[in-house]
């Protein structure tokens, strides 16, 4: 049957130009209902997403075959972002099919740059937590490693950006309006997932004494799949996503009765879980829908491993060889609550047993050394909702602490417990995820270092060997290879194409670097993705920019740490260098910024409106005449990321020395060949060892002389500010009013705060940032040393591979092997 089956659908399947052409007819007359002469750009890429996964679903069960077949130990990735970006392009260049497409699509007289653009972004996820986690996942396939992500489907996600007169406006981000021809719904994969209640104590057949959680309220997390293609088509991994489904989607009666909103209540609250992305926790409800959502994905991920699981094993005892749970940063910690009252309430082990395999199961992943960010929640909030659980972390805690009494000083105690009881009792989730893992790994060789002198130091003395470094990685399939076209080609045309799955080879690039003609070919590649870039700008913002001109980018999340602020200021002050010398030869130079801030973060979005409002004066000045460019774009994202990294000259990774855990868009804007201006902090630092100190422009006080400026009492901004004409005639017109005539006192707020206090050593550091940015514009005058740093800033970055990123996770804390598709019984 089997043979017959797969004989009849040979023909749709088949990658020939002829057939993909007439796969793609086939669903939009018999799936989309349309025929080729009214069909929409939206109508043809729904098309074209189904005629491709067809070509993909086969292997995707040849995995899972194959997997089971080897009885595998399997990866877990549990993660609350995926910032997967548009699927058809890059599932189109894994299986390399693209040309062949582009082909099949020509002669349905389309481009197929336009069915590609027509597909929206999935909002899944907000930055670089959920792009490496989507990374990851690529790497994972590509490795053959058998690997699921776990997730939420947002409804709606994060939020769509758009500015009003210069402010950040949160829109709905309806992804899904028109479906997902990418997923695969299973409805008959669901699971209760209860809240609320109250404990029960009664006694087993056995004699022992049991808890048993009960009168909760119930909501259902129902799966989606997505498969993940790794390059080469040969290994299909899942992306499993869950959304809240009520118990009862409508109440009958109260319908009858008349009240029709009442009706539907119950459906509409319990579906908010799925929702949005990070819902505002700025008040009591929005805290503690984050947190339900949270147990939410978590809870339903662990019930489907576990049932995978008990289909080939009759107890838990192999459990940690057969799956590694791997906790991308605290959001998933209550996971490991979760884990303990399955296996003790539901199976009857006793708490050692649970315990230990509940630890050798999990891993943790830190991405943050800020105390918001690692998330701690309310006692009282966490034993109304979860009281089983609560139950669980006090026992844990007790435990741990009386396992280290007489060995540790009563600070240290009080340090070391998850029960943090300065002021409002909270349960601090990083510890937890701390003391439930077996290996906890940082995200940079300096962040890594900073867990263990500062946030985890003390659990650190306590297990000096449970902290590991895992430097972040990129996929160099997406950020390179689909995003970089012209670049690719010329790299594959001078050392083949093995580089897209061992990055190291783009070594070979170094001898390149001072090759005339190389670095001429390098140049054009770059010039053609600024004119694509420009062309982007012009149709979205109706900005022209000079694509000669120096494109110094900075794109990432909107917050004062990463010091956008610090960015701002250097261009106030490279305005009034140019209005004060208008006959001096100036480097053209166009800041390009994106990022979005959280819809309660104040300073963040009059960050944003800072940047609208000096732009608006910088652009439209006619002293200035082109030589200085500032543009904000809105609603960034994979898709325009992938526009703005391949044709940035100079990266802007500028954060406060010390808080940035790793950073991944350094990573990318280097791989595609600019030069990083920044701090010592974060990935940075290796960025810096691989491509030389030569070919980076460092500044600033590093991550050690931060400490020990805020362990000495601070600085006086107000003293630097002073002396700093520069910086004061900035801080002047920023605070006077010249950016925002409408309300001078518009960013008092943001000046007020650089003087009385300045946290995030923006004052500190301004004068050496603005040296260093001279320079780097000084260096763009002479085209051919500008390539030849641009070469071996490109040709240094194969370290940086999150191929190599998760084979250093699957040797050294999951013991997970490579698995090649065949055989064996689909789950």
């Amino acid at each position: 049957m089997d043979a017959l089956y797969r004989s009849r659908e040979i023909g749709r399947k088949a990658e020939d130009v002829d057939a993909l052409k007439r796969s793609f007819l086939e669903w939009l007359v018999y799936s989309v209902g349309k025929d080729a002469k009214t069909a929409t750009r939206r109508d043809w890429f729904t098309s074209g997403a189904l005629s491709v996964r067809d070509r993909v679903v086969d292997r995707w069960m040849d995995t899972t075959r194959g997997v089971y077949a080897a009885d595998a130990k399997r990866i877990y990735y549990f993660s609350m972002e995926f910032l997967i970006g548009r699927l058809l392009s890059n599932n189109l260049d894994n299986l390399g099919l693209t040309e062949v497409c582009r082909e099949a699509v020509d002669r349905l007289g389309l481009r197929l740059e336009e069915v590609l653009d027509a597909e929206p972004d999935p909002a899944l996820g907000n930055g670089g937590l959920g792009r490496l986690a989507a990374c990851f996942l690529d790497s994972m396939a590509t490795q053959h490693l058998p690997a699921y992500g776990y997730g939420i489907r947002y409804e709606y996600g994060l939020f769509e950006q758009r500015f009003d007169h210069g402010w950040q406006v949160e829109f709905p981000d309806n992804w899904l309006r028109f479906g997902n021809p990418w997923e695969f719904a299973r409805p008959e994969v669901l699971y209760p997932i209860h809240f609320h209640g109250h404990v029960e104590t009664y006694v087993d057949g056995a004699g022992v004494e049991r808890r048993r959680w009960a009168g909760t309220e119930t909501v259902h997390a129902m799966a989606f799949d997505t498969p993940v293609v790794g390059y080469g088509g040969e290994t299909i991994n899942t992306l499993r996503l869950w959304s809240a489904r009520a118990m009862s989607d409508f109440d009958f009666t109260r319908f009858n009765d008349g009240d029709y909103l009442k009706a539907v209540e119950g459906k509409v609250l319990s579906e908010n879980l799925s929702r949005v992305l990070y819902p505002n926790d700025a008040t009591e409800v929005g805290r503690e829908l984050r947190f339900k959502q949270e147990y939410f994905f978590t809870s339903a991920s662990i019930q489907d491993i576990l049932r995978r699981y008990m289909q080939h094993h009759k107890d838990f005892d192999a459990l940690p060889e057969k799956a590694a749970i791997q906790l991308n940063d605290t959001h998933p910690a209550i996971g490991i609550a979760e884990l303990m009252r399955i296996l003790i309430d539901v199976h009857g082990l006793d708490w050692d047993k649970a315990w230990d395999i509940t630890r050798r199961t999990f891993s943790y992943t830190n991405h943050t050394l800020l105390p918001e960010a690692l998330e701690s929640w309310p006692v009282g909030m966490m034993e109304r909702v979860l009281p089983r659980h609560m139950q669980i972390i006090y026992d844990i805690n007790a435990r741990f602490l009386q396992s280290i009494w007489g060995r540790s000083d009563v600070d240290t105690i009080r340090r070391l417990s998850l029960i943090d009881e300065n002021g409002e009792r909270r349960v601090r989730m990083g510890g937890l995820a701390f003391l439930g893992s077996h290996k906890v790994n940082g995200v940079s060789a300096l962040h890594t270092d900073l867990m263990k002198q500062t946030v985890f130091a003390d659990y650190h003395r306590v297990f000096p060997d449970r902290i590991t470094n895992k430097t972040n990685g990129i996929t160099p399939r997406r950020w390179l290879h689909q995003a970089n076209p012209a670049l690719s080609r010329l790299i594959s045309s001078r050392i083949g194409d093995g580089w897209i799955t061992d990055l190291e080879q783009l070594a070979f690039l170094k001898e390149r670097a001072g090759d005339e003609v190389f670095r001429e070919e390098f140049r054009r590649a770059k010039r053609q993705n600024k004119k694509r870039l420009a062309a982007y700008i012009a149709r979205h913002l109706h900005i022209d920019v000079d694509v000669d001109s120096m494109f110094d980018v900075q794109v990432k999340r909107i917050h004062e740490y990463k010091r956008q602020l610090l960015n701002l200021l250097q261009t106030v002050a490279l305005y009034n260098d140019i209005r004060d010398n208008p006959k001096r030869d100036f480097v053209p130079v166009t800041k390009i910024l994106a990022g979005k801030a959280a819809p309660a973060y104040h300073q963040a979005k009059l960050i944003i409106k800072l940047a609208n409002d000096i732009a608006r004066v910088v652009n439209n000045d006619p002293l200035v005449r082109g030589r200085l460019k500032l543009v904000m774009l809105p609603n960034y994202n994979v898709s325009q990321a992938e526009i703005i990294m391949p044709a940035a000259d100079l990266s802007e990774q500028i954060s406060t020395a010390g808080m940035e855990a790793s950073g991944t868009g350094n990573m990318k804007l280097a791989l595609n060949g600019a030069l990083t201006i920044g701090t010592l902090d974060g990935a940075n630092v290796e960025i810096r060892d691989h491509v030389g100190a030569d070919n980076i422009f460092i500044f600033g006080l590093n991550a050690q002389e931060v400490q020990e400026l805020r362990q000495n009492g601070g600085f006086d901004p107000r003293a630097v500010v002073g002396a700093n004409p520069h910086l004061k005639r900035a801080l002047d017109m920023i605070g006077g009013g010249a950016f925002s005539p409408d309300d001078p006192g518009r960013f008092r707020p943001i000046v007020d705060a650089l003087l009385h206090g300045d946290h995030f050593l923006v004052t500190a550091d301004f004068e050496d940032y603005r040296n260093t940015h001279a320079a780097a514009v000084s260096l763009y005058r002479d085209p051919a040393e500008w390539m030849a740093k641009a070469v071996l800033n490109t040709a240094a970055m194969g370290w940086f591979s999150s191929d190599r990123t998760i084979l250093d996770y699957a040797r050294e804390i999951w013991n997970v092997a490579p698995v090649l598709p065949g055989g064996g019984d689909a789950d």
